[in-house]
């Protein structure tokens, strides 16, 4: 097993903060170019990131969900817009574990330039998030795993994600920890009324890190009564989700003392500072990428700046804690601090 390439392991071991370099956030027992992630479902496996950005411009992607067996995911409409976000289901559209391990993971080898990688992992039992994380853990390419323990649209029996379900979401962690040193991030709901006790859970059973939140439960009917999607209820996201992801944020990192990766409505740099400031040490863009595909490279940018302050002095301290790692000040990335030139690029990224 080996890292992406460029992707550098501190010494501090998983999880763990460490002094980071200027502009780097380190944890995992890795270097970040910065706190900003390209979230799950949002970008594929990276194809549309390299059409739109640098993948240097951002500090990781997430993955789509990856199951056992290929998925045609849920009936159209699968997506749906309201004035304050997005209702989605999807339904875990992907090609599966073979065609992951076969073709994506050498191509995100191969063309996103060492960018991290964390491959979302979902199932519809222990065994098979088990199984996927076993086909997948030789290869090479990507940093760890993105536990989606949340998904709106794929319940497990119990009618309820597993996250939401104590038992399930351990074993879950009991089958998958043994079988990789990878780093585990847990994504966990957001209407988990004890989201923190739920995260302190997570961690004692192996979790290196919490993601927080998933979408919402939700629904949108048409003036007929009839359901907006082909599948009914779907995940609420966009600047809906705000107050629930800072909140639960919040409430993660009091509880835990693992790295934190806010998600949940992010939209400009002021909605990543917030995250930041409720105790996240990353920041997951997600439907930002459908209003902008160049979102999370604009945010990334403008926080990059925020560094560069600080290393002028404004304010004295040299650098700041964010959540559980670290981030010093601005290290250009490619040799280069300014903007990247501006480019004619589609408007939207991938269906999630």
């Amino acid at each position: 097993m080996s890292l992406a390439p460029g992707v550098g392991r501190s010494p501090a071991g998983k999880g763990a903060p460490a002094e980071s370099a200027v502009g780097v956030v380190s944890a995992f027992g890795a270097s970040f170019a910065g706190p900003v992630w390209l979230a799950a479902g949002t970008c594929g496996f990276g194809e549309p990131v390299v059409a739109v950005m640098s993948p240097s411009e951002v500090g990781a992607l997430v993955t789509k969900s990856v199951t056992v067996e290929p998925r045609r995911g849920n009936p159209a409409p699968r997506v749906a817009e309201f004035p304050e976000g997005m209702l989605n289901s999807v339904g875990l559209a992907n090609p599966g574990l073979e065609a992951v391990r076969r073709e994506k993971l050498p191509w995100m080898a191969r063309a996103l330039g060492g960018l991290p990688v964390w491959v979302s992992v979902a199932g519809r039992s222990a065994a098979e998030y088990a199984a996927v994380v076993r086909g997948l853990d030789a290869e090479d390419g990507f940093l760890g795993y993105e536990l989606n323990l949340s998904c709106p649209n794929d319940e497990h029996a119990s009618g309820r994600p597993f996250s939401l379900d104590g038992a399930a979401m351990g074993e879950i962690l009991d089958e998958v920890r043994p079988l990789t040193s990878r780093p585990l991030l847990a994504k966990l709901a957001p209407n988990d009324p004890d989201i923190g006790a739920t995260a302190a859970t997570a961690a004692a059973r192996g979790a290196d890190g919490i993601t927080a939140v998933n979408t919402m439960p939700g629904l949108l009917l048409r003036t007929d009564g009839g359901a907006r999607l082909g599948a009914g209820p779907g995940g609420t996201s966009g600047p809906a989700l705000l107050p629930t992801g800072l909140a639960a944020v919040r409430a993660v990192a009091a509880a835990t003392r693992v790295p934190v990766a806010g998600s949940g409505g992010v939209l400009s740099p002021e909605d990543a500072r917030a995250y930041l400031a409720a105790g996240a040490t990353f920041v997951q863009v997600g439907t930002g990428s459908f209003a902008d595909p160049r979102c999370a490279a604009r945010i990334a940018r403008a926080l990059a700046y925020d560094a560069l302050e600080r290393a002028r002095g404004r304010p004295a301290s040299a650098s700041r804690r964010v959540g559980r790692g670290q981030v010093g000040e601005l290290e250009p990335v490619d040799g280069r601090t300014a903007p990247r030139d501006e480019r004619t690029v589609p408007r939207e990224m991938t269906v999630p």
